[in-house]
C-alpha cells in the first residue's frame, strides 16, 4: 500500500530542522545595542546644534568650535558603528 502524502506535513525521518515560524529575526540584546547607538547618533546630532549668529551680518566663531567640528562628528560615528554591529551580531540560539 503507498503511503500517502500530505502537503506542508514533514515526516519524523527528513532531515531538515524545523524552524519557528514566528521567531523574530533579533534577540533582546540585538534591540538594545540598536538602542544605544541610536542614542549615541542623537546625542551626536544634539552636540552640532547651535553656533550660529542670529544676525547674517555677523560671525560667530563658536561654528567652528572643537565641539561641533571633531566630538559631535566621532560620537555619529560610533553611533552608526554600534547600530550596525547591533543588527550584525546573531542572536544566541536556544536549545
Amino acid at each position: 500500500m503507498a503511503k500517502k502524502v500530505v502537503p506542508g506535513k514533514k515526516e519524523s525521518g527528513d532531515s531538515q530542522k524545523e524552524t519557528a515560524p514566528n521567531k523574530l529575526a533579533f534577540d533582546k540584546t540585538n534591540y538594545y545595542i540598536i538602542l544605544g547607538g541610536v542614542g549615541l547618533l542623537v546625542l551626536g546630532y544634539i552636540l552640532m546644534i547651535g553656533g550660529g549668529s542670529d544676525d547674517p551680518n555677523q560671525f560667530n566663531p563658536e561654528i567652528f568650535s572643537a565641539q561641533r567640528i571633531t566630538v559631535a562628528p566621532v560620537t555619529l560615528l560610533l553611533g552608526f558603528a554600534v547600530v550596525l554591529y547591533g543588527i550584525m551580531k546573531s542572536p544566541k540560539k536556544a536549545e
